[in-house]
């Protein structure tokens, strides 16, 4: 889309995006600006977060389940004594991966802020965008810190209990918790987890959103979204912390609540990035 197309929070609901663009980005267009946003920006991009769901709630419910059964399907892979450890880091930092996820939830809201038509085809119609090649070079990015996260878990959880190996679930359980080496692992190891979280935020928090939005390419929407965490950074922290707080929740309930937490912040994704982005 050209760059000069944005709605102001008062104005978002009336405005409509232009039309994807054709072609491959140009590496020379002129970078987007940045708006400095309120907590009312993000309950408002949470509310029509949530209005987006209930219009079709069929469509993101369907692409929500693809979450948590991935979820599921990595704490299966990890149910044995080899993997265990790893049960944690993997489940956890597969949070970095789920902008990536979310892209036909953007779509969704993009078309339903035009006025166009929302069925499931326009859901997984991404892949024929004219961005997707940059869409692919950023889900890459985030994968590669996913991997990077679980290699530096694993490498402490080395360094800390796992000189030696474990006979039973219980002696792990022991280990982890009831020693030094074990709290050392565990706080050492969400101090890193939380630096991965905030890399992975700054990089992806409005930038696929943008992809699909505008003409640019995977290096430059990364680049606005880092600004927009420099420019915003008590309310990208608050962000943060709604989509970590909501996770946690529909997590709680055996990951069914994500079918329904994942779209919502899917979806409130794209407002906050209309919001943000000028």
């Amino acid at each position: 889309m050209p760059t000069d197309t944005f709605s102001t929070p008062e104005s978002a609901s009336e405005s409509a995006s232009a039309p994807p663009q054709t072609g491959a980005p140009s590496d020379t267009e002129t970078a987007a600006a940045i708006r400095d946003i309120k907590f009312r920006d993000l309950t408002e991009a949470l509310a029509l977060g949530i209005d987006d769901f209930n219009a079709k709630p069929s469509h993101p419910l369907f692409i929500g389940m693809v979450y948590p059964l991935g979820m599921a399907l990595a704490f299966m892979l990890t149910l044995n004594e080899n993997l265990l450890p790893m049960a944690f880091p993997v489940i956890a930092g597969m949070a970095l991966l789920g902008p990536g996820v979310a892209l036909g939830l953007y779509e969704l809201s993009r078309r339903r802020e035009q006025g166009l038509d929302v069925s499931w085809s326009h859901a997984f119609a991404v892949p024929k965008s004219p961005a997707f090649p940059e869409i692919l070079k950023l889900g890459g990015l985030l994968l590669c810190i996913f991997l990077l996260w679980v290699g530096v878990a694993a490498i402490l959880y080395f360094l800390t209990i796992g000189a030696e190996p474990f006979t039973t679930f219980g002696d792990f359980a022991e280990r982890l918790f009831l020693t030094r080496d074990g709290w050392i692992m565990i706080i050492v190891g969400n101090a890193i987890g939380f630096f991965f979280a905030v890399v992975a935020l700054s990089v992806s928090v409005v930038s696929f959103p943008m992809l699909l939005d505008r003409h640019v390419t995977a290096g430059q929407a990364a680049t606005t979204s880092m600004a927009a965490v420099r420019e915003n950074p008590v309310m990208m922290s608050v962000w943060g912390l709604i989509v970590v707080g909501s996770m946690i929740i529909g997590s709680l309930m055996m990951l069914v609540g994500l079918v329904v937490v994942i779209p919502v912040l899917g979806h409130a994704t794209w407002h906050l990035y209309r919001r943000v982005v000028v």
